[in-house]
């Protein structure tokens, strides 16, 4: 591995069917008034809401509410919750949902006794918290964004046409996070299958950087290759506690900040599906499944040894006869069959994008380095019009 790094993440996380049991005790820890945050109802539909008020009120806590959190979190919303918190004067903040919910709670944490506009602050100029930041503890519903384990929170700003994404400091990472497996299993199939994709990309984005023999790849490769397996089992049979349960593991380990050590990273695929979302609102996993094939076609010449032990490490084709062109060829073949096979969407078009967008996605798209391959504003134009 080369370079130099630190490692620390302090989120403890409570995984299995049981995991509920331990929010009591976490409870304990922090200060009375609390916050809890959570998506469109569905909590309310399977018993979780009413579970998580009885042990609120078991721990002695007062509590106040923000519901309706959006599956793309927008600054509206991220200043109705500022507002709640400061009013209820909140000490800790409970977030119960999928990676939105999560993300959305780590903005209220770092905004509430933040004296300057956050999305001004956060988004735009990507400086950190220099005020208290309120504690965030999560139950999980959704696998896919790695949310509960990350200090990640992305906010769109619809007037703007922007959709921005903010990683904060280690102190920003949820206290804990509790993961049920069961909870992931009322979620509509489409939901399902965008997250899957989401942790797919996440490890891709940190995997496809770097040509160094680096332990963090191996790590990328057999996680890749338990989810390709995971995923087939859980679109046949949603109710598979064991595939669910591996697909819920996955994502946690996908962006807890693992597997990006040592590695210079490339996040662009991300920033494409983002501003895609930011004119369409689709679903983040799905944006992403949209634009990865015309960009990792894009950049493959660049990367192409990588893109060929892909292939052979993640897909098992054989190197045999062939060349690393081929093989990495051959690689985002087998990427491209397995999302079809899933059903993921394939193009932007299918989630509202129109040619008459795409110089406005453009504009919206922030341009990364730590890829093979730098982008200019005419390379991204070029990937948006293959990706319709």
């Amino acid at each position: 591995m080369l370079g130099n790094f630190t490692y620390h993440n302090p989120t403890k996380l409570y995984f299995g069917d049981g995991a509920l049991g331990h929010l009591k005790e976490e409870l304990k820890k922090y200060g009375k008034n609390v916050l809890l945050v959570y998506g469109g109802g569905s909590i309310k539909k399977n018993s979780l809401y009413d579970e998580i008020v009885d042990i609120l009120k078991e721990s002695g806590k007062v509590w106040a509410e923000v519901s309706g959190v959006m599956p793309n979190p927008t600054l509206e919303k991220l200043y109705e919750g500022i507002e709640t918190a400061r009013k209820n004067k909140t000490e800790f903040i409970l977030a119960v949902g999928g990676g939105s919910v999560c993300d959305f709670s780590k903005a209220v944490s770092v905004s509430v006794n933040c004296k300057e506009d956050p999305w001004d602050k956060y988004f735009l100029r990507f400086e950190e918290p220099e005020c208290d930041i309120i504690p965030v503890g999560c139950v999980l519903t959704m696998a896919g964004t790695g949310s509960e384990m990350n200090a990640g929170s992305v906010i769109s700003n619809h007037k703007e046409h922007l959709k921005i994404g903010h990683v904060f400091g280690e102190e920003v990472m949820p206290k804990f996070s509790i993961l049920n497996p069961v909870y992931t299993m009322t979620l509509p199939e489409y939901q399902m299958k965008a997250g899957i994709y989401d942790i797919m990309n996440h490890i891709c984005e940190q995997y496809f950087s770097g040509d160094d023999d680096n332990t963090s790849d191996y790590i990328s490769e057999g996680l890749m290759r338990g989810l390709v397996n995971s995923s087939r089992i859980a679109v046949k049979d949603p109710q598979n506690y064991e595939a669910r349960s591996n697909i819920m593991w996955t994502a946690t380990w996908a962006l807890n900040t693992l597997v990006a050590m040592g590695k210079s990273t490339d996040w662009m695929v991300h920033m494409l599906g983002q501003a895609v979302g930011a004119y369409t609102d689709a679903t983040h996993g799905m944006t992403l499944a949209a634009v990865s094939l015309p960009y990792y076609r894009y950049i493959m010449p660049y990367g192409v040894k990588k893109f060929a032990r892909f292939a052979t490490e993640v897909w098992k084709i054989s190197p045999e006869g062939k060349t690393e062109e081929q093989l990495a060829k051959e690689g985002i073949e087998a990427l491209e069959s397995w999302m079809k096979e899933i059903g993921l969407v394939m193009n932007i078009t299918d989630l509202g994008a129109t040619t008459d967008m795409i110089e406005g996605i453009a504009d919206a798209t922030i341009i990364l380095e730590g890829g093979y391959k730098i982008l200019n504003r005419d390379e991204v134009v070029k990937i948006l019009k293959d990706s319709l």
